[in-house]
């Protein structure tokens, strides 16, 4: 499925394609042929990190959710406490998370672009899963 409407879900600077950005929470893009787009420029592809890192799709009208609960979720895994492998493990085990998993990499979990695309309802139920 190709999204064409995305929000910036935190700020946003690094070096894009077309230089250096920095675009406030909460900005309207497109996607264009692959790209972010911002001001009629390309900012990334739409599948790498700098696009998983700070946009959010916005096709349903729910951007702002979604990326809260991304970064939600995201910010909770990576938290080294007591409970850090307990988070893993439950996210490891439910089938509802697997089909987020990218699959060429067996042994260590790295999200996939439906994860950061994802319904809204299924990034509430991992949040939930994690207490995120």
């Amino acid at each position: 499925m190709q999204y064409k409407n995305y929000l910036c879900r935190k700020r946003a600077r690094f070096d894009g394609i077309s230089g250096q950005v920095n675009i406030p929470y909460g900005t309207a893009l497109i996607c264009q042929d692959g790209f972010l787009m911002h001001q009629n420029k390309p900012l990334c592809g739409i599948t790498s990190q700098n696009a998983y890192d700070f946009f959010s799709q916005n096709d349903d009208g729910m951007g702002r959710e979604r990326g809260d609960l991304v970064g939600r979720i995201l910010s909770k895994l990576q938290k080294r406490d007591a409970g850090y492998q307990a988070r893993w493990n439950k996210v490891w085990e439910d089938s509802r998370c697997q089909k987020y998993k990218r699959p060429e990499h067996e042994d260590h979990w790295i999200w996939n672009f439906d994860f950061y695309n994802g319904p809204v309802e299924d990034l509430r139920y991992i949040a939930a899963l994690i207490g995120a």
